[in-house]
């Protein structure tokens, strides 16, 4: 069968979409990560589908990453869902509300960008205690939809990103789940940049939606710096993260704004 098919991407994270609102697609782990491989599919860090709401909301999000498995929240996914799916009527919408497995979002558009009003996080762990071997840095958890370790360190282009992220992303103290790792350094107290090898993609990405808000939430937690938090990714943009801490390293609030692109659209044979 052919498969139409559109290509987005959110600061270089790229994504495959397929509009199943009628539920006539029907695609196992294998054919998407088929179609996720850069060589012989489309190529993508995931796949987007855009499924018919069943609590009340507009869309219902499914992302599945470059592996085929299905993931709960994808942040720049989430950004490129948002402006896909507003353009799927007859007027452009200005906000979508869409559910996800971390429950109902919601994406805004601003101009170019993006705003998505993210999930509240969970499981905050500073300093774990986890150390891995030629990375001389605290690790830190938090899930922000999906599982995120984040370190601190001097310089993110002396980081071996793939293969500590690695280390980091099977390491039994995050089993069975496994997680994504981050690395961030300080660039000014309202500004970092980050690296991320994410977890089903199985290497570093251009972007991680979901790290940058773990990356400058667990800033502020180490340092007080304000909300909003400035984040530069390997992609080449600046995003931000806004939050309200509520009390005891709790969060609410919680957004990320960016671009979401619209790359090209087109047809294959699967």
């Amino acid at each position: 069968m052919l498969l139409h098919f559109f290509k987005m991407n959110g600061s270089g994270n790229d994504f495959i979409i397929v509009d199943n609102r009628d539920l006539s697609i029907d695609l196992d782990s294998d054919t998407i990560a088929a179609l996720c491989d850069r060589h012989r599919g489309i190529g993508a860090d995931g796949l987007l589908a855009v499924e018919p709401a069943q609590k009340g909301a507009d869309f219902r999000f499914r992302y599945y990453n470059a592996d085929g498995g299905e993931a709960e929240m994808c942040g720049n996914g989430a950004r490129c869902f948002g402006r896909f799916t507003a353009h799927l009527g007859e007027i452009v919408l200005k906000k979508v509300h869409f559910e996800t497995m971390v429950g109902t979002l919601t994406a805004e558009m601003i101009g170019e960008n993006v705003k998505i009003a993210m999930s509240v996080p969970t499981d905050l762990r500073l300093n774990t205690g986890t150390r891995v071997p030629g990375l001389d840095s605290d690790l830190h958890f938090i899930n922000t939809g999906v599982p995120h370790v984040v370190a601190f360190v001097e310089n993110i282009d002396d980081v071996d990103v793939f293969n500590h992220g690695r280390e980091i992303r099977e390491h039994t103290d995050f089993a069975p789940a496994g997680t994504n790792a981050n690395f961030a350094a300080v660039l000014a107290p309202d500004h970092i940049a980050i690296r991320t090898y994410e977890r089903g993609v199985e290497d570093e990405t251009l972007a991680c939606g979901t790290g940058m808000v773990a990356s400058a939430l667990v800033h502020h937690l180490l340092t007080g710096a304000p909300s909003p938090i400035k984040v530069d990714v390997e992609g080449g943009d600046t995003l931000e993260i806004g939050f309200e801490k509520t009390g005891d390293n709790e969060f609410k609030n919680v957004t990320l704004t960016g671009p979401a692109d619209f790359v090209f659209e087109g047809e294959i044979d699967i």
